[in-house]
């Protein structure tokens, strides 16, 4: 710390409470040493402190001008040491013997939870000065502490008396105010306001006063002089005031949120130049929304000045200009979705003029048939093909797309899309579907679809991972499925209110749905608040509480926000271990029963028996041993073949029996 390496008690190599014949003799000795060009040392060059040279002997004479007065000598003794007890004599000595741990043992004894007292009042001063040397954030802080508590003291006037006249009369107040001033120009290029204020956090409420009054002077004084400059700007080019606005913004924030820390929003000077704030940047929103959209600018000033006033009330703390900021957002909000509420205008208007048509034509068909004898008696009939051609092309389709060209362009969809108003862009996409399914001439809102689909959303999440969920966590096995669903975790970064559209896909590729509350084209929808704080979204699952409507193989839950997927997720749905043991189980046994039910080598022993009785016959020049021998030999075939027809199905059932043991063990192990 330069007010104690550069003090003038540290160059002239004495202590704060030197003599005048001491501080008289070191000034001599110096002078007599600088003649020759020789340096002076001082028992009192701490070796914890940067080497010094006093061979400048006009800064050394500087050095001892600047504690003659006795005011002076106050100063500067507090940010030096002094030997005004036997604690302070055994310490300093301790210190130019470089045992500094010695030396704080000694002074911390003394000070550590007491008060400031006719024997330790130098020990405090002491120690402060060691501390604000530190590096370390906490034993400045120490430092400041004990100082302060030095000067509020009683026996303050013992530590002027000690280094200055016995008569001298000090004003405490001024004095604490003038250590912390010279603190602060210490610290301003050190640490931060923030940090600043941190080390003084310990003092008490005359200390933090003085602070705050300090470090609110001069960031009120910016601020004040940011919103005249802006405001002269904005007056003079109001085309550039939402550029004059961030520039406010941005310039005063960091004095603003000083002012914060140090006032809080209750305090009347904080609400005064906040506000005065807020309404300036929200003036060059307004004027710059004017001025732009009188000139026909290309620019999304709508967005722009939106900005502004967001930024307006996130700052204001009156009434009066929290309202005013309201109110501007309000009637912004409602330009913003104009664009979207003139195509719901144009495509609502064209599908109550289809509907009112085809309710005329159709009661005009109906009075005909109830009018007209020969329909009625069934010699004539109504072409009911004609009568629906006539309610397709009761619209002038061709009249339908012009103006679907003027109202809807690539940039009003962009605006469509990015507008918060999600009930508004729901109707706007059911209308655009509603028409391509029944314009007569519908490619040009297909196109506008496509389009539409592939602008991304703007969102203000990000879906970091996702979790598919089941009725009471278990795993996806059809004997615990009931409803599955899907948590989204997210990283947000503002707040938002975002509709999810689901799309619940089954392997084979078709749609989940419900005919009467699944929303066009997918299975369900959910809205959900999304804040700063959010970091999981829960969407609701798909099923039947009663029991699983999921099909065994790979599923997907696909999540769309304003037609565009943001998101997929696979899964897969299988026999739990158990159903997959029944159910081998119950075909290897039917199996068994087919095995026990089979004749084995059947045809062979048929066969070997048709040929037995051909050999039984008589037959002309065979004789009896001949006959008797083929007969044997026969019959030898057919019990072999018997023979072997029992063995192979004695070692099948023998092998599906020990399948089914084998599948009954597993089924008793298995945990689901």
């Amino acid at each position: 710390m330069e007010l104690i390496q550069n003090n003038p008690y540290r160059i002239a190599g004495i202590l704060s409470n030197a003599t005048d014949r001491e501080l008289q003799r070191q000034k001599g000795r110096i002078a007599a040493h600088a003649r020759v060009e020789r340096d002076t040392d001082s028992e009192f060059d701490f070796h914890f402190l940067p080497k010094i040279s006093r061979k400048e002997i006009e800064v050394v004479n500087k050095a001892f001008s600047n504690v003659e007065q006795n005011q002076d000598k106050v100063n500067y003794a507090l940010f030096w040491f002094l030997n005004a007890s036997p604690y302070d004599k055994t310490a300093i000595e301790y210190l130019k013997n470089g045992d500094e741990e010695k030396a704080l043992e000694i002074w911390e004894k003394v000070t550590t939870g007491k008060d400031v007292n006719s024997k330790n009042f130098s020990a405090f001063n002491n120690l402060g000065t060691y501390k604000l040397l530190s590096r370390n954030k906490s034993d400045v802080k120490m430092g400041i502490e004990v100082k302060i508590k030095l000067i509020e003291s009683d026996c303050f006037e013992n530590f002027v008396h000690s280094v200055a006249d016995e008569t001298y009369i000090i004003n405490k107040q001024k004095q604490s105010e003038k250590l912390i001033d010279d603190l602060l120009s210490q610290f301003k290029n050190q640490f931060s306001s923030s940090e600043t204020l941190e080390l003084f956090r310990g003092c008490n409420g005359i200390t933090q006063k003085y602070l705050s009054k300090k470090f609110t002077e001069e960031p009120l004084h910016k601020i004040e002089s940011q919103i005249e400059s802006c405001k002269k700007k904005r007056k003079a080019d109001k085309g550039r005031a939402y550029e004059f606005g961030l520039k406010l913004f941005t310039n005063t924030k960091d004095d603003l949120s000083l002012l914060n820390s140090l006032l809080g929003t209750s305090d009347l000077k904080y609400k005064a130049v906040a506000d005065q704030l807020a309404n300036e940047i929200m003036q060059c929103g307004i004027d710059y929304f004017n001025e732009s959209q009188e000139n026909d600018s290309s620019e999304d000033f709508l967005k722009q000045a939106l900005e502004l006033n967001e930024t307006a009330l996130s700052i204001a703390v009156g009434k009066l200009t929290i309202d005013r900021a309201k109110d501007s957002l309000n009637t912004l909000e409602e330009m913003k979705d104009r664009e979207v509420a003139q195509a719901i205008a144009l495509l609502q208007s064209v599908k109550d003029a289809y509907e009112t048509n085809e309710q005329q034509i159709r009661q005009q068909v109906k009075e005909l048939k109830e009018s007209d004898p020969l329909i009625r008696l069934g010699h004539r009939t109504i072409n009911q093909s004609a009568v629906e051609d006539n309610i397709k092309n009761s619209i002038d389709w061709d009249k339908v797309n012009d103006l679907l060209k003027e109202i809807l362009p690539d940039e009003s969809l962009e605006r469509i899309k990015a507008s918060t108003n999600n009930e508004l862009k729901s109707e706007f996409t059911e209308l655009a579907f509603w028409l391509k399914e029944y314009s007569q001439s519908n490619s040009l809102i297909s196109r506008i679809i496509e389009k539409y689909k592939r602008i991304p959303p703007k969102l203000s999440f990000k879906i970091v991972s996702s979790v598919i969920t089941n009725t009471d966590n278990k795993p996806l096995y059809t004997k615990f499925i009931r409803y599955i669903g899907l948590n989204l975790n997210l990283d947000v970064t503002s707040d938002m209110s975002v509709t999810f559209y689901l799309k619940y896909i089954n392997p084979n590729g078709s749609l989940k749905r419900n005919s009467k509350s699944s929303p066009k084209g997918y299975s369900q929808s959910v809205t959900k608040k999304i804040t700063k704080q959010t970091s999981r979204v829960i969407l609701p699952g798909w099923g039947n509480s009663e029991e699983c409507t999921y099909d065994i193989g790979e599923h997907r839950i696909e999540v769309y926000i304003d037609e565009y997927l943001i998101h997929t997720k696979k899964y897969a749905v299988d026999l739990a271990p158990s159903e997959r043991f029944e159910k081998e189980i119950a075909s290897t046994e039917k199996k068994l029963r087919e095995i026990n039910k089979m004749d084995y080598y059947e045809s062979e022993i048929r066969s070997a028996k048709n040929e037995m009785s051909e050999i039984q016959k008589f037959k002309l020049f065979r004789g009896s041993s001949e006959k008797q021998s083929q007969i044997q030999a026969q019959q030898a075939k057919i019990d072999k073949l018997i023979q072997r027809s029992k063995e192979e199905k004695k070692k099948d059932v023998r092998t599906q029996e020990e399948k089914i043991y084998k599948l009954k063990m597993e089924l008793s192990a298995a945990k689901y």
